[in-house]
């Protein structure tokens, strides 16, 4: 219970802001092929996989909650002042991953070089995303006197591709909804539902349908993917965290009142390190898991 809440949180801390997939955190923590399976699961017939799976997702849920709450709540605002701060140690985190996930996955890609093409198509679909042009400052405004058909399709759309993103190691769901310029719109709601401000509910109804939908169409390709061809995606899930680095790097002009990119000036050598730390955290806490 308390391992698979540490794993939600960290995902939700993930989620919250742009550059990071919470698919990445549960690529690192060794969960991911679980919390794709248990996914997949929920919409099987099986009843005894559906349970198991219903309790997994749960306990992971209880700790992304509590983790997107916190992050919204109060680690929006640190994102903000501390953004060079926060983005070196992201820059650490991922950085010092991918080798790691390098030899986890030895069996699996060793002899098939051939696949490299994957992980050049990884890397390119994320700086690609990176380089659309997000939109900055309030955005649109999303509360219940401005809701209509239109923006409903929008924001259901919207949830349905970000979701996509946020099961994806490497892409962030967060930098797509900055490029729908529906981040600072959604964050917002949940801060105002957070306050009890039921304004906001209908939006955030139509964006979780979205994100629903977005799960059933996408887990089952995921899965029968990594099933199958499990060689090319884990070169392209590596692709992509490669990728994320470039989407770190930029993240700063991504924030309400955009910053400058991240530079050999602002750049936290201090806070680089604490990724790397916290990527040693990581796996102890995934060695934890493995024996439990």
């Amino acid at each position: 219970m308390i391992m698979n809440f540490i794993r939600g949180f960290c995902m939700a801390l993930a989620d919250s802001v742009p550059g990071v997939s919470g698919g990445t955190i549960a690529f690192l923590l060794g969960f991911y092929d679980k919390f794709i399976d248990s996914l997949d699961h929920i919409m099987g017939k099986d009843k005894k996989k559906r349970k198991e799976a219903i309790l997994f997702l749960c306990k992971i849920a209880g700790g992304w909650i509590i983790g997107m709450a916190g992050s919204v709540l109060v680690l929006a605002s640190l994102f903000e002042k501390h953004i060079y701060q926060i983005s070196s140690m992201f820059l650490g985190l991922i950085l010092f991953s991918i080798p790691l996930i390098i030899s986890e996955e030895k069996k699996t890609i060793k002899g098939n070089y051939r696949h490299l093409f994957f992980l050049v198509i990884g890397v390119a679909l994320v700086v690609v995303i990176s380089c659309l042009n997000p939109v900055a400052g309030e955005g649109i405004s999303v509360d219940a006197g401005s809701l209509n058909i239109g923006l409903g399709a929008y924001v259901f759309i919207a949830g349905m591709i970000a979701i996509c993103a946020m099961v994806l190691p490497g892409i962030s769901g967060s930098t797509i909804l900055l490029v729908f310029g529906l981040y600072i719109p959604i964050i917002t709601s949940l801060k105002e539902i957070l306050h009890l401000n039921m304004e906001y509910l209908p939006v955030l109804i139509i964006f979780g349908l979205g994100v629903l939908t977005g799960i059933a169409l996408v887990i089952r390709a995921i899965k029968t993917s990594l099933k199958k061809y499990r060689s090319q995606m884990i070169y392209l899930i590596i692709g992509m965290m490669i990728g994320s680095l470039y989407a770190i790097k930029v993240g700063p002009t991504t924030l309400e009142a955009p910053r400058d990119q991240l530079t050999l000036s602002t750049f936290s050598i201090v806070f680089f390190i604490i990724g790397a730390i916290l990527v040693l955290g990581l796996q102890k806490l995934q060695m934890v898991g493995e024996e439990k």
